[in-house]
């Protein structure tokens, strides 16, 4: 079965900083829902589109086409009395943004009484390499195309 829109794709891959450093590597196939329901990445479900199980491809892709470019405005300093105890650094917080929306914080620096958080995604600013294998391509569900993700081993669990 080719891939294509509602169909579930299972895959391997690897990412890697385009000097060579692996960043991160399923040590599970992957599975997600195709068809623009923001499961992947634009450019990667672009390149996978009309693809059969077997295939395998070398993506080469900018920051802006990765997970964005760094935003400086996402930097915030507190107090570290406002942290719960055991903040460590390289640990993740969820807070709001600017916009008042939900954000994933990472911990950088934790100097004396103040703690340096960041929060892009830890790849941002970063051009990437991915190399994935598509394992397996079958017709989604109603129900995962109704939740916009693929259920069972591998993807989402209610």
């Amino acid at each position: 079965m080719k891939i294509e829109k509602n169909t579930a794709v299972t895959l391997r891959f690897k990412v890697s900083e385009l000097g060579g450093k692996v960043v991160e590597e399923s040590k599970e196939p992957m599975v997600y829902l195709h068809g623009g329901y923001g499961n992947t990445l634009p450019k990667l479900e672009e390149a996978l589109d009309g693809q059969l199980p077997g295939y395998e491809i070398k993506l080469d892709l900018q920051p802006e086409d990765a997970f964005g470019v760094r935003d400086e405005s996402l930097l915030r300093s507190l107090p570290k009395k406002q942290f719960p105890p055991g903040v460590k650094l390289g640990g993740q917080l969820e807070g709001r943004g600017d916009d008042g929306q939900v954000q994933i914080f990472t911990v950088m620096k934790i100097k004396g009484d103040t703690v340096l958080l960041d929060g892009n995604h830890p790849l941002a600013g970063k051009a990437l390499r991915f190399d994935v294998k598509v394992l397996e391509v079958r017709a989604a569900s109603e129900e995962e195309i109704a939740h916009q993700h693929v259920h069972g081993e591998h993807g989402h669990h209610h």
